[in-house]
């Protein structure tokens, strides 16, 4: 809407700027234009405006500023409108990505706790010798993790790394005990990550220095 508007102004001002022009390189020519003259008491008058080129030029001059106004602000106008469009264009975008990454969250938060099912079960076969056992069930939690990295979903590794509040959730302190003061000594529940964005945090215990 606002580019027709703009072509519109900008056409009525291409013609009165060569209308301006003609008129001032040509006084004759604008004179023939004005009304019909009448002889009243041996003065010479105009019905309905004046003879003047220069008043004529000036009026068209008033106007064209007028219309250059116009134009600068439908401009403005018309360019905030394109922003505001691009804006919208690339958070649509960025919400349909987003939606297509992350639409699994839930579901992929219910499978970890699978997982850790799988995990536990695997742990205590081996415990109790129940060799066939755990060599199954072993196999069944690296077929889930195979499609856990399918699907972008990832295991943290953070023992010996730095303590993250975004990725870790501090659930005891232990004595450093050569470890790094600071640092994640152990894992009491795995995180997990979905394209990089934590679904579950990992519950950790921090390594500490003691006091002697």
């Amino acid at each position: 809407m606002a580019g027709l508007k703009l072509k519109s102004v900008a056409e009525q001002l291409r013609s009165l700027v060569a209308q301006g022009t003609r008129l001032s390189r040509c006084p004759v020519c604008a004179s023939s234009t004005a009304p019909q003259q009448r002889n009243t008491g041996g003065q010479t008058t105009a019905q309905g405006g004046t003879n003047d080129p220069t008043s004529v030029v000036k009026a068209l001059e008033k106007k064209t500023v007028k219309l250059e106004a116009e134009i600068r602000d439908l401009t403005e106008r018309y360019e905030r409108a394109v922003a505001d469009s691009d804006n919208v264009r690339q958070r649509t975008r960025k919400f349909v990505e987003d939606a297509k990454l992350f639409g699994i969250q839930s579901f992929c938060r219910d499978l970890v706790e699978v997982a850790d099912i799988l995990e536990s079960a695997v742990n205590e076969t081996k415990q109790k010798g129940m060799t066939d056992a755990a060599e199954m069930l072993g196999t069944i939690e690296a077929k889930l993790h195979g499609i856990f990295t399918k699907h972008g979903l990832r295991k943290m590794t953070p023992v010996g790394g730095n303590y993250d509040p975004y990725d870790h959730e501090v659930v005891a302190h232990v004595p450093a005990e050569g470890r790094r003061p600071g640092s994640v000594a152990t894992i009491k529940q795995d995180g997990y990550k979905l394209h990089g964005r934590t679904i579950r945090h990992a519950h950790v215990s921090i390594a500490v220095e003691t006091q002697r």
